[in-house]
């Protein structure tokens, strides 16, 4: 009796965004969640100048250890090419010594990569060329939920609510106006980036320009954004089982003021203890409901396609309004995503099995 062939999958992480030790850890996580006796997995490094190296599968190298992140060097592993062509074999090994040689075909990859070069649709696109199903929103989706310009204009057309924000677009600076539409604190983040990368809370117009600049080091384009005073809310969308309608989550809340931060940043997700965080979170049943609804409308709104996480504003009159979408959210231990659908019923190893089977039986190409 022939054993059937495991399903072999390609978890890509790294890469050359400011997001690259996130994804490391979202990766090592990913790894060891899949059922060896189903799975062979093929774990892809990219490193941070973008080389390609068929890295080691040991989830214990890709963990944050103290403040130690986990990061992909040439010394990773043997380096790998995915040529855009769906006619070859897939990856290809390439060995000084032995030359190239065909790694056999890939079933699906998981682009566990977070920010640019990865979740913005460049990387969804070069598995597009190549024919390999992936994880996650296409090519637009990933691009427009990346970029939040663009995700804002998006679901205001779609009747979701946004709050009051400015775009300065390379070289342009904020005008007197905006200034008095948007009041004061506002928030100033690149346009194109996650994991909090960037951010500064600005409480007088003073502080503005240097909030710009830091937030240009990571990309020219930068928003600006009005306060709202409110309970941060975040939802898990998972897209429907044989692509039915999406399917939203437990809700969660995240306890900033509690953690004493002046806002959800980078140390306070991944370092130290972590922020206190509620499941689900105390919503009037109506308003959750509402957050649901508008979560699921958002990645319908960016036609996106496997999974996404929604954050929102609730103010203390029961406002909603939609901060950002992650069309690939953090995968990592303490990340929102995993904990928001375990507390739903649906545990890691499960939701990560489900979102493989559901991207195979998407394939590529139009839909």
């Amino acid at each position: 009796m022939t054993t059937p062939r495991k399903t072999r999958v390609a978890i890509v992480f790294g890469g050359r965004s400011t997001e690259h030790a996130i994804s490391c850890v979202s990766a090592g996580s990913i790894l060891a969640a899949l059922d060896p006796g189903e799975y062979e997995v093929v774990p892809v490094g990219i490193t941070r100048d973008g080389a390609w190296v068929l890295a080691g599968d040991d989830p214990g190298q890709l963990a944050i250890e103290g403040s130690r992140l986990p990061e992909v060097t040439l010394e990773s592993g043997r380096a790998v090419v995915l040529p855009a062509d769906p006619t070859s074999s897939g990856l290809m090994v390439v060995d000084p010594a032995d030359g190239v040689a065909v790694l056999s075909g890939v079933d699906v990859v998981f682009p566990a990569l977070h920010g640019a070069y990865g979740e913005d649709g460049t990387i969804q696109g070069m598995l597009e060329m190549a024919g390999i199903p992936y994880v996650g929103a296409n090519v637009f989706a990933s691009a427009a939920g990346m970029d939040k310009e663009f995700t804002k204009k998006l679901a205001a057309a779609e009747g979701i609510p946004v709050g009051a924000y400015a775009v300065l677009r390379a070289g342009q600076s904020l005008s007197e106006a905006d200034k008095e539409r948007l009041g004061l604190p506002v928030f100033v983040k690149p346009s194109r980036a996650g994991s909090s990368y960037g951010i500064s809370k600005v409480v007088d117009w003073s502080g503005l320009e240097e909030a710009v600049a830091k937030a240009r080091a990571i990309d020219p384009k930068v928003l600006v954004e009005a306060a709202v005073v409110g309970r941060e809310i975040e939802c898990g969308v998972l897209e429907g089982e044989a692509g039915g309608v999406p399917e939203a989550s437990l809700l969660a809340e995240i306890m900033v003021e509690t953690a004493g931060d002046e806002f959800y940043d980078f140390e306070a997700k991944y370092l130290g203890d972590g922020t206190p965080y509620q499941i689900p979170a105390d919503l009037k049943p109506d308003v959750a409901r509402q957050v649901q609804e508008y979560a699921c409308r958002t990645f319908t709104a960016l036609d996106c396609a496997g999974l996404a996480r929604v954050d929102f504003f609730v103010t203390a009159d029961d406002q909603i309004y939609l901060n950002e979408i992650n069309t690939m959210p953090g995968f990592t231990p303490t990340s929102m995503f995993p904990l928001m659908w375990a507390a739903t019923g649906l545990d890691y190893p499960k939701m990560v099995d489900r979102l493989i089977r559901t991207a195979i039986h998407r394939g590529t190409g139009l839909h």
